[in-house]
């Protein structure tokens, strides 16, 4: 299974069109074989995540800034032996979180930066970041000072239920 993951687009209906067909034209590029797509919220309006549907079966939660009351705030689902939640805000308390909800995986939004990280409690947190708001990463010592760059995420998870992810990240203006 092949998941394609987004976060924070923020487009509303008054967002420039061009700019909304350049950014589907490089999200249908970076997620072309993945066989479902999850948005972690802040999609903001309902005709963009028909467009993103159009891409690939969908499931969004709703974010902070979402106009879509259909949405919920978190959602799971199964992905071979791996349990995956999604939410936009993480919770307080991520572990006991994740605990409650028997999670391996947790995806996330909210902060347009992108992470891949394990826990000491044995979580894989994934953030896509935003294609189209994104944040540089905090700094490092000893690493060149980060660069904001807009981002989506693959997830893989293959027969022998074996993970990889990684960050695209897209060559658009924002």
């Amino acid at each position: 299974m092949k998941l394609g993951i987004i976060s924070d687009t923020h487009i509303t209906n008054d967002y420039n069109k061009k700019g909304v067909s350049n950014l589907i034209k490089h999200i249908k590029e970076a997620f072309k074989d993945v066989d479902q797509i999850v948005h972690a919220g802040d999609v903001c309006d309902i005709f963009f995540l028909n467009e993103i549907k159009k891409i690939a079966p969908t499931i969004c939660v709703k974010g902070n800034l979402d106009n879509i009351n259909s949405l919920d705030l978190f959602t799971k689902l199964s992905v071979g032996k791996y349990n995956i939640g999604v939410i936009h805000l993480l919770p307080d308390s991520i572990e006991e979180f994740a605990k409650r909800h028997d999670l391996n995986i947790l995806i996330f939004g909210h902060t347009h930066q992108p992470v891949i990280k394990g826990t000491e409690f044995n979580l894989l947190l994934l953030n896509p970041g935003s294609p189209t708001k994104p944040k540089a990463p905090p700094e490092r010592l000893g690493f060149m000072k980060p660069i904001a760059r807009p981002s989506v995420m693959v997830l893989n998870i293959d027969e022998n239920d074996i993970v990889s992810a990684f960050i695209i990240n897209l060559k658009i203006q924002v």
